[in-house]
């Protein structure tokens, strides 16, 4: 079933990866109608959480946070499919990093690196990163059920050079590579729900009390890695910039859960200056608990 599934999917994919920006964009208008009218895709997810989170905002208000979402959404899903047929220099153009910069003054200091992000505007052009850096980068990932939907994924994020390691590897991985002399980045997209018996910390979230993910605070502290956060901003409709701030260069000076709050807060931020950006289809706050 899986083999069919992505014999159906991938002839879809590679015609999508064909066209250009302008026929692609059109092609992501056709395929929101589909997706927001006609499936109705986590419709009811999107709905709950937008309610959730802004009680405040009148109907109408949330309406259109919805639909601009879904919008976005098109986007990032055919951008994604583009990324089998986009050369370095297109995407070095669409994908803009402002500081680059503040990783090679990390590398300078001989230290290993944490970057941590969220699922805000697009995630699926930041790989190559590769470019602006000699770190040797890892990207922490959620393995896909479909083990070839999941193959592909995986070469089309490694194509700049960066490595997909899934959670179940990260902490043998890092241990590994931490005896060595090369310096590895590890980016971390720690804003998602753990599974419940996982959950170790609680705290509120878009002011929800929910469980938070601490792996990427527990790893830095561990090896005494800095830990930066990555926002992103999208300028237009294909084109996004990255800008690199500081959580923290030295982890073990704070105590625990507070660089968690800290990168909590930064989501934060970036939810409440564009909340159509989110991914707000994520069951995000499914363990939640009465504040």
């Amino acid at each position: 079933m899986h083999l069919l599934v992505f014999l159906f999917i991938y002839p879809l994919i590679w015609f999508v990866s064909r066209l250009n920006f302008k026929q692609l964009y059109l092609v992501s208008d056709f395929f929101y109608y589909v997706l927001y009218y006609v499936i109705g895709y986590r419709k009811k997810v999107v709905r709950n959480n937008l309610k959730l989170v802004f009680p405040e905002k009148t109907k109408k208000d949330l309406q259109l946070i919805e639909k601009k979402y879904y919008r976005n959404l098109s986007d990032v899903f055919l951008e994604s499919f583009k990324s089998m047929n986009i050369n370095e220099d297109e995407i070095k153009k669409r994908f803009h990093f402002t500081n680059p910069e503040v990783l090679e003054k990390v590398y300078d200091s001989g230290k290993n690196l944490i970057i941590m992000g969220s699922h805000y505007c697009t995630w699926e052009w930041c790989f190559i990163m590769d470019r602006v850096t000699r770190f040797k980068i890892y990207a922490v990932y959620k393995k896909i059920a479909n083990p070839y939907l999941n193959r592909w994924v995986k070469k089309i994020r490694s194509k700049y050079d960066c490595e997909l390691i899934t959670t179940n590897e990260t902490y043998r991985k890092i241990a590994k590579q931490s005896k060595g002399k090369k310096l590895h980045l590890y980016g971390f997209a720690s804003d998602q729900s753990p599974s419940k018996k996982k959950a170790s910390y609680w705290n509120k979230f878009l002011n929800i009390t929910v469980p938070i993910h601490t792996g990427a605070e527990i790893i830095a502290k561990k090896y005494n890695m800095p830990i930066l956060f990555m926002d992103v901003i999208k300028i237009k409709r294909g084109f996004y910039e990255a800008t690199f701030k500081e959580i923290t260069y030295d982890p073990k000076n704070f105590e625990n859960f507070k660089l968690t709050d800290i990168f909590i807060k930064m989501v934060e931020e970036q939810i409440h200056r564009k909340p159509e950006f989110y991914t707000w289809t994520h069951r995000r706050f499914k363990h939640k608990k009465d504040n």
